[in-house]
């Protein structure tokens, strides 16, 4: 079974590619403009064990709003891609993240129904160049397209780089174990319904 997705998003504001392979070793580039956001996804990548190539051209120019949701939007699109019908995946992921300071819980259910409960704050208005309220519209637009209801609280924190990151990597590791494919049911929609929903477009 190959795992894998490429999706092309083309807008008037952004010009976004993403290669994606689910069962791949955490080997990653990327390049969206945005320094902070490249460190994410490759956190992303790394930990979560899922090869990540992205390229974003993005109107960073006006903000770097656009360039950050539809990145979440195109990785999100070829992780639905790249899972097909579900079928034979654990479905559901968690992890508890602790960087220094910081504990963030991630959990996650491949639903095929988004949604995002977002509680987790910020001391600051900006890390790098990129604005702290644009972390939030990331995740959002990510479980959006791949159909995942996501659920990310951080506990407790100060430091704001250890806030973000601990968010990424807590997604990373949730769907590292939710995409792994279970082998005593691989023929099988993990769902009483007998689907997960369909495939979302970028």
């Amino acid at each position: 079974m190959t795992r894998t997705a490429t999706i092309a998003r083309k807008t008037t504001e952004t010009s976004v590619d993403v290669r994606l392979d689910l069962d791949g070793t955490g080997v990653y580039s990327v390049t969206t403009g945005i320094g902070f956001l490249d460190h994410m996804l490759e956190q992303l990548s790394r930990h979560s064990l899922i090869d990540l190539d992205v390229r974003v051209a993005g109107d960073l120019h006006i903000d770097a709003h656009h360039t950050t949701e539809d990145s979440g939007i195109a990785i999100g699109a070829a992780v639905a891609q790249a899972l097909g019908d579900r079928r034979g995946i654990t479905r559901y992921g968690d992890a508890l993240i602790p960087m220094d300071e910081t504990l963030t819980r991630v959990a996650l259910d491949i639903s095929g129904r988004p949604y995002l409960v977002w509680r987790t704050a910020f001391s600051q208005p900006r890390l790098g160049e990129m604005d702290t309220e644009l972390f939030k519209e990331w995740f959002a637009a990510f479980a959006g397209a791949a159909g995942i209801t996501l659920h990310i609280e951080t506990l407790y924190g100060v430091n704001n780089h250890h806030i973000v990151e601990s968010c990424f990597k807590g997604l990373a590791r949730a769907l590292r174990t939710a995409v792994t494919l279970d082998p005593r049911k691989l023929d099988a929609v993990p769902s009483t319904k007998g689907t997960l929903g369909g495939t979302p477009t970028p």
